[in-house]
Parts: C-alpha cells; sequence; structure tokens
C-alpha cells in the first residue's frame, strides 16, 4: 500500500482499532462483573447453608437436652415408685406385726380366763358330748394356723383357721381365728369371703376387741371391690361402736383420704 493511500484510510483504521479496544474491554469487564457475582452468590449460598447448619444443630442439641431431661425424669419417678412400694410393704409388714402382737397378748388373756373357766367345769362334760376339751391342743392348732399365716402360707392358713373355727365353735379363740381367717381371705383377693368371715366376728362377740378390727377388714374389702359409699358406712360404724379403739383411730384416718 502506498504512503497516500495508507494516510487516506488512516482515520477508518483508527477508528476500527479503537473500536476493538473498546469491545475488548468491555467483554472483560463483563467477564469480571460476571466472577464477582458468582462469588457473591456462592458466598451467599454458603452463609445461609452455615446458618441452616447452626440452626439444626442448636435444635438437635435442644431436643437431646429434653430427652435426657426426660430420662432423668423417668428414672426419678422410677425411683419414686420403688421408695413408695417399699413404704408400702414395709408398712403393711408392721401393721401385720402389730396385729400378730397384739393377737398374742389378747390370747394370753383369753388363755387364762378359759383356763380358769375349765377349772371350774373339771369333771364336766364339754357341751354335753361326753369328751372333755383340751385346752392346751386347740391352743396348738390355733397357733398352728397363724404360724402358717406368718410364714405367707395364706391358703392353707385361711383352710386352717376356718378348720379351727368348726371345730371349736365356743373356744375363746374362735373370734381370733374367724379374723385371721378373714385376712387371709382379703390376702388372697377373696374379698366377698373375707367379708362374710369378717361380719361373723362382728354378729358375735361384738364385744370382743376383734370385732372393731373386723369391721375395719370389712370396709378394706369393700375398697378393693370397688363399694366406696359401703366403705365409708362402714368406717363411720366402727366410729359410732368402738369410738375408743386403735381401730377407730384407722377410721378416722381413712375418712380424711
Amino acid at each position: 500500500m502506498s504512503a497516500r493511500c495508507f494516510l487516506r484510510w488512516r482515520p477508518a483504521i483508527s477508528a476500527i482499532v479503537l473500536l476493538l479496544a473498546v469491545f475488548g474491554a468491555q467483554q472483560a469487564y463483563a467477564g469480571l462483573f460476571d466472577d464477582d457475582e458468582a462469588r457473591r452468590q456462592v458466598n451467599d449460598l454458603t452463609i445461609k447453608f452455615n446458618e441452616r447448619v447452626d440452626t439444626l444443630s442448636k435444635a438437635q442439641i435442644e431436643l437431646l437436652n429434653q430427652i435426657q431431661s426426660l430420662r432423668d425424669e423417668n428414672a426419678k419417678l422410677r425411683g419414686q415408685a420403688e421408695t413408695l412400694q417399699y413404704e408400702l410393704e414395709s408398712t403393711k409388714k408392721r401393721q401385720q406385726d402389730f396385729y400378730i402382737d397384739l393377737d398374742g397378748r389378747i390370747r394370753k388373756l383369753e388363755t387364762a380366763s378359759s383356763t380358769e373357766r375349765e377349772a371350774q367345769l373339771s369333771g364336766e362334760d364339754v357341751a354335753g358330748s361326753g369328751v372333755a376339751g383340751d385346752p392346751a391342743a386347740e391352743t396348738q392348732e390355733y397357733e398352728a394356723a397363724l404360724n402358717l399365716f406368718k410364714a405367707n402360707k395364706i391358703k392353707e392358713s385361711a383352710s386352717a383357721f376356718e378348720a379351727f373355727t368348726k371345730a371349736y365353735p365356743d373356744n375363746a379363740l374362735t373370734p381370733n381365728a374367724h379374723y385371721w381367717q378373714g385376712n387371709a381371705l382379703t390376702a388372697s383377693r377373696d374379698c366377698k369371703r373375707a367379708i362374710d368371715v369378717y361380719r361373723v366376728v362382728v354378729a358375735k362377740w361384738p364385744q370382743n376387741p376383734r370385732a372393731a378390727d373386723a369391721l375395719i377388714g370389712v370396709a378394706s374389702c369393700q375398697q378393693e371391690l370397688g363399694d366406696a359409699k359401703s366403705a365409708r358406712v362402714t368406717l363411720e360404724a366402727v366410729l359410732i361402736k368402738y369410738p375408743d379403739s386403735s381401730a377407730a383411730a384407722t377410721a378416722r384416718q381413712r375418712l380424711k383420704k
């Protein structure tokens, strides 16, 4: 190309070069802008993701804490239940021991009274049968039945006391035998029969120390059978008939509940 031609096309060539430079710069700027925007979006997504992870982690930790708290509470309640069960069994055992001890004291008094009566009737037949009674043997049978109860042989004890009451209906220990038969039947959850046996004591020997205790037994069985109304009436009867007895104190406590 001649110098004259170059000079003539120089402005056009310069304009073209300038346009190319501007276009290239715009593309480079656009590419740079796209990279920054992508980085910004990635950064935003990372922040949101981390925030969600933190939220989930906190929720998971809180849930684990709640689960542990529930486990601790459950263990605490289980411990309390076991303690109450132990205390209930201990109370029942103490009550049983108390009644057995009381039975022994009453039996000594009744045996002494029976011995005195037997001495007055010495030489006479018992109940016109022509056969003299043996207070010592009868007491041993009663003791055997009571020992079965102490050994927690409940069914055998109930049968032994029943046999005693049938064999010796007029013995001084017979009211006690009926009472303990009722206790054995109650322990066997035969509450209907137990109520009938307890009521024999109240009906035949209303002044006997066991009568008030027998009424408490009736109330316990009525409560066990779901008859709370009758149980309350029976407890009130204890207060009316035997206000100064230890059974009355028990009745008052139960009526407060």
